[in-house]
């Protein structure tokens, strides 16, 4: 028996609809429509017209899950944190280390963050700088809801703090437990939890029931779980790993999946540990909203202006994301982790999709020779394009439509 499911990526610009046939994973159409601000429902609606099929979807509509971490020391406790958000899919606006203060505080809301991730110290270690945290987080007017992912010793007492205060918040277990051990999957499903109560639940993007039953992610989320089974089908490739460069409106995602091999050189911050999958989101690097920072992000790095043909824009968000991503992932060896273990870049977005494939074969080249970095990459792996949007749609599927997903993933793989 076969049914029909509609994969729906809710973005900033444009929401972007994948009708996908069950269990094979057999792709019957696709449609985009623009995304609808005042509320998302109605893009939704519009993009799955005629349709009559369930809806499944992840949202980065309103620039996705803000998420602000405040740790012990920034080296340990706030980049373990820092992780662990990513590899929830939300977009870290701001990190801080040690007691706050008041410029601390201030520096905090300005950020303006959705939810605030508290961590510090390894179970059974020093609390006092968690303690201290939770009080000032608790002497905030209308705090944020809080993930409490610190030490486990001093959990109940801290999060009996907040809720006294009236934040709402989720303990869960420590990010880091151990010196060496980095733990972020409680973290990870407890912020996936706000974002679908908090952001989805509200009525910051719709007041329709329909939007919390459909999502079941952010789309940086969906689209690593994707990456991560595209990945799983390459495992006998002589180098399985994958980077994808997903260029939007609003933001520059780079999602890495790196090969095994790609751990093995010397770590420079063993005590966090190395996650195995990696993401950066770019927040100031879009074709669209932010194009104009983009310009500014291309000048600091020393390229051509890339003026306001789409293309050239998304030529120059997907460098600097890409080096800026590699400058990230140097931190776990000499190189970067991920320019040793890819084998496959997959590029993602409209600007990529709606090109002409010879201009887009120029851009993968113009890249290739980047000498800042991003050259690295893409002078040494197949080079794709997502041109149907099937990652988003499979990372929504990889749960528990595993074999759909890696149906829909065929297309990408080279040959």
């Amino acid at each position: 028996m076969t049914i029909r499911l509609a994969c729906v990526d809710i973005g900033s610009t444009w929401t972007k609809a994948a009708l996908v046939e069950l269990p094979g994973g057999r792709l019957l159409d696709t449609r985009q429509a623009p995304t609808t601000p005042d509320d998302v429902v109605a893009g939704v609606l519009a993009a799955t017209a005629g349709w009559d099929a369930e809806v499944r979807a992840c949202s980065s509509a309103g620039g996705g899950l803000r998420l602000a971490v405040v740790g012990y020391e920034e080296l340990i406790s706030a980049e373990a944190g820092h992780r662990a958000a990513l590899s929830a899919g939300a977009r870290v606006v701001h990190v801080a280390a040690g007691r706050l203060d008041g410029g601390a505080l201030a520096a905090l809301a300005d950020a303006s963050p959705d939810v605030v991730l508290l961590v510090g110290g390894t179970d059974g270690g020093d609390a006092t700088v968690l303690r201290h945290n939770a009080a000032a987080l608790a002497g905030v007017a209308a705090p944020a809801p809080v993930v409490l992912a610190g030490n486990a010793a001093v959990r109940d007492e801290v999060a009996a703090v907040l809720t006294a205060a009236g934040a709402p918040v989720t303990a869960v277990g420590n990010v880091l437990p151990d010196i060496g051990l980095l733990a972020p999957e409680p973290a990870r499903a407890a912020i996936r939890e706000v974002f679908l109560t908090h952001v989805i639940g509200g009525d910051r993007l719709s007041a329709d029931a329909r939007l919390r039953r459909w999502v079941r992610a952010v789309t940086p989320d969906a689209v690593l779980d994707g990456v991560a089974a595209l990945a799983a089908l390459r495992v006998d490739a002589e180098c399985p790993g994958v980077l994808v460069l997903d260029v939007g409106g609003a933001t520059t995602d780079v999602h890495c999946v790196p090969a095994v091999d790609a751990e093995q050189a010397g770590l420079q911050r063993a005590a966090v540990g190395v996650p195995a999958r990696r993401r950066t989101v770019e927040g100031d690097l879009g074709v669209h909203s932010s194009a104009g920072a983009l310009r500014t992000a291309a000048r600091a790095e020393g390229l051509a202006d890339p003026g306001e043909e789409p293309l050239a824009l998304g030529e120059a968000a997907a460098v600097v994301a890409l080096r800026r991503h590699l400058r990230a992932e140097a931190g776990y060896g000499p190189g970067g982790a991920s320019a040793r273990g890819v084998g496959l870049v997959v590029l993602s977005g409209g600007v990529f999709r709606h090109a002409a494939p010879n201009d887009v074969a120029a851009v993968v080249d113009r890249v290739a020779a980047d000498r800042g970095g991003a050259g690295g990459v893409l002078g040494r792996a197949d080079v794709v394009v997502d041109t149907r949007y099937v990652l988003a749609a499979a990372g929504l599927l990889a749960g528990d439509e595993p074999a759909a997903a890696a149906g829909l993933l065929g297309a990408l793989l080279p040959g």
